[in-house]
């Protein structure tokens, strides 16, 4: 889907049901021309993850999500030598009579090739040559240590990785860079400087009262509700034309409501 200006952004996104304010719009549509990454801050269950989800839909691109924690390294986030694997070719050249053949430096070039390179998320996002560039999702980028988040900085910046026994991996066409932080410790100024930022303020009323009466619509459309003649306008989602079932109350409609728009 092409996204040429604010309006198909906000519009792509009330298609795949994220009701995302001007703001918001603005500042996706501005990462995604500038090609910068865009953090987003907020309390939990605001939207922030969801809407890297979204996007990737909204781009047919797939989606790469790092999970940040507490002690995450460079080796768990950029790449890795499947060492059982190396161990089992090395026992098996040695076992064949080859390793006295092919000479140390062949063997060692064999043992540290992409044969045995364990991809992770970050090398996996910028090493991308076909198709259209995925969306990263860095989720909770606020839990990570402070050594982890400057290593992600420089990464940012380039969109390269050097693997000393492989090269430079250099993405063709940088990612689109989504991450997130539930605000649990302050973000560094310097990573901010180099993302697009907006902060996800909890749904207003009128926002949720927008979900609610599309999910109850949503709900005659696929005939999850009976459909009954128009009776008394809804007094908690100004809807005028949903019953509950014989077994199903109100109460237990809306909540049924509740959880779909969310």
């Amino acid at each position: 889907m092409s996204l040429q200006s604010v309006a198909d952004v906000r519009s792509a996104l009330d298609e795949h049901n994220y009701l995302a304010s001007d703001g918001l719009a603005t500042a996706v549509f501005l990462a995604i021309s500038l090609n910068r990454p865009l953090l987003l801050e907020g309390e939990a269950g605001v939207g922030k993850t969801e809407l890297a989800k979204v996007l990737a839909t909204i781009r047919n691109s797939e989606l790469i999500r790092l999970q940040c924690y507490e002690g995450i390294d460079a080796a768990q986030a950029m790449y890795d030598w499947d060492y059982s694997r190396q161990l089992l070719h090395l026992r098996t050249v040695e076992a064949t009579g080859e390793a006295t053949s092919i000479g140390a430096e062949k063997l060692e070039g064999q043992l540290y090739s992409e044969r045995f390179l364990i991809r992770r998320a970050l090398l996996q996002a910028i090493d991308q040559h076909t198709g259209v560039s995925p969306v990263l999702l860095i989720d909770e980028i606020d839990r990570a240590d402070d050594e982890f988040e400057a290593y992600l900085l420089e990464v940012l910046s380039d969109f390269q990785i050097t693997i000393p026994e492989l090269g430079t991996y250099k993405a063709t066409t940088p990612p689109l860079v989504v991450l997130t932080s539930n605000r649990t410790r302050d973000v560094h100024d310097a990573l901010k400087r180099r993302c697009l930022y907006h902060w996800l303020s909890t749904p207003t009323l009128i926002a949720k009262s927008k979900s609610s009466n599309d999910a109850c619509l949503k709900l005659q459309r696929l005939s999850l509700v009976k459909s009954r003649p128009p009776s008394k306008r809804c007094a908690r989602c100004n809807f005028t034309n949903h019953q509950a079932s014989p077994k199903q109350s109100t109460g237990q409609l809306h909540s049924v409501v509740s959880v779909s728009a969310n």
